[in-house]
Protein backbone atom coordinates (compact mmCIF):
# COMPACT_ATOMS: atom_id res chain seq x y z
CA UNK A 1 0.00 0.00 0.00
CA UNK A 2 1.24 3.39 -0.49
CA UNK A 3 1.42 5.97 1.87
CA UNK A 4 -1.07 9.27 0.51
CA UNK A 5 -2.37 12.00 2.14
CA UNK A 6 -5.31 13.46 1.18
CA UNK A 7 -7.49 16.20 2.78
CA UNK A 8 -11.62 15.32 2.98
CA UNK A 9 -14.52 18.11 2.93
CA UNK A 10 -15.36 17.78 6.47
CA UNK A 11 -18.63 16.20 5.76
CA UNK A 12 -17.44 12.66 4.76
CA UNK A 13 -14.08 13.04 6.95
CA UNK A 14 -16.81 13.25 10.00
CA UNK A 15 -19.10 10.21 8.46
CA UNK A 16 -15.81 8.25 7.40
CA UNK A 17 -14.51 8.55 10.59
CA UNK A 18 -17.37 7.28 12.30
CA UNK A 19 -17.79 4.62 9.90
CA UNK A 20 -14.40 3.38 10.70
CA UNK A 21 -14.95 3.90 15.14
CA UNK A 22 -18.21 1.64 14.49
CA UNK A 23 -15.88 -1.53 13.16
CA UNK A 24 -12.69 -0.58 14.97
CA UNK A 25 -10.38 0.06 12.21
CA UNK A 26 -8.59 3.40 11.08
CA UNK A 27 -9.90 5.62 8.48
CA UNK A 28 -6.93 4.88 5.62
CA UNK A 29 -8.36 1.53 6.15
CA UNK A 30 -11.79 2.97 5.15
CA UNK A 31 -10.63 5.07 2.75
CA UNK A 32 -8.72 1.88 0.93
CA UNK A 33 -11.85 -0.01 1.13
CA UNK A 34 -14.24 2.29 -0.08
CA UNK A 35 -11.29 3.27 -3.28
CA UNK A 36 -11.48 -0.94 -3.59
CA UNK A 37 -14.75 -0.98 -3.65
CA UNK A 38 -15.64 2.06 -5.90
CA UNK A 39 -12.90 0.94 -8.35
CA UNK A 40 -13.08 -2.73 -8.58
CA UNK A 41 -14.78 -3.68 -12.03
CA UNK A 42 -13.81 -1.85 -15.39
CA UNK A 43 -17.01 -0.24 -16.10
CA UNK A 44 -16.96 1.79 -12.73
CA UNK A 45 -13.44 2.77 -13.29
CA UNK A 46 -14.03 4.38 -16.72
CA UNK A 47 -17.38 6.55 -15.48
CA UNK A 48 -14.90 8.14 -12.63
CA UNK A 49 -12.69 8.91 -15.90
CA UNK A 50 -15.32 10.14 -18.17
CA UNK A 51 -16.46 12.26 -14.67
CA UNK A 52 -13.57 13.49 -13.59
CA UNK A 53 -12.19 14.60 -17.51
CA UNK A 54 -15.42 16.81 -17.61
CA UNK A 55 -15.15 18.14 -14.13
CA UNK A 56 -11.33 18.68 -14.03
CA UNK A 57 -10.27 18.31 -17.52
CA UNK A 58 -6.64 17.51 -18.70
CA UNK A 59 -4.19 19.88 -18.50
CA UNK A 60 -3.52 19.99 -21.97
CA UNK A 61 -6.67 19.97 -22.92
CA UNK A 62 -8.02 22.26 -20.66
CA UNK A 63 -5.01 24.94 -21.64
CA UNK A 64 -6.08 24.46 -25.41
CA UNK A 65 -9.62 25.27 -24.22
CA UNK A 66 -8.86 28.14 -22.93
CA UNK A 67 -6.56 28.85 -25.57
CA UNK A 68 -9.68 28.31 -27.93
CA UNK A 69 -11.92 30.29 -26.63
CA UNK A 70 -9.64 33.09 -26.24
CA UNK A 71 -9.46 33.02 -30.03
CA UNK A 72 -13.12 32.59 -30.50
CA UNK A 73 -13.35 35.63 -28.13
CA UNK A 74 -11.16 37.93 -30.18
CA UNK A 75 -12.62 36.64 -33.59
CA UNK A 76 -16.25 37.91 -32.62
CA UNK A 77 -15.09 40.77 -31.15
CA UNK A 78 -13.11 42.05 -34.62
CA UNK A 79 -16.69 40.74 -36.49
CA UNK A 80 -18.40 43.61 -33.70
CA UNK A 81 -16.07 45.72 -34.72
CA UNK A 82 -16.37 45.10 -38.10
CA UNK A 83 -20.06 45.19 -38.18
CA UNK A 84 -19.83 48.67 -36.22
CA UNK A 85 -17.72 50.28 -38.77
CA UNK A 86 -19.85 49.33 -41.39
CA UNK A 87 -23.02 50.90 -39.87
CA UNK A 88 -21.31 53.85 -39.49
CA UNK A 89 -19.92 54.18 -42.92
CA UNK A 90 -24.02 53.00 -44.13
CA UNK A 91 -24.97 56.33 -41.64
CA UNK A 92 -22.12 59.20 -43.40
CA UNK A 93 -23.83 58.16 -46.80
Amino acid sequence: MVGLTASLPVKWEQFLKRLADDHGIDLNTVASELCEWAFSDPESKEQFKVWLDEAYPPKGDAEEEARAAGEEAAEEEEEREEESEEESHEHRD
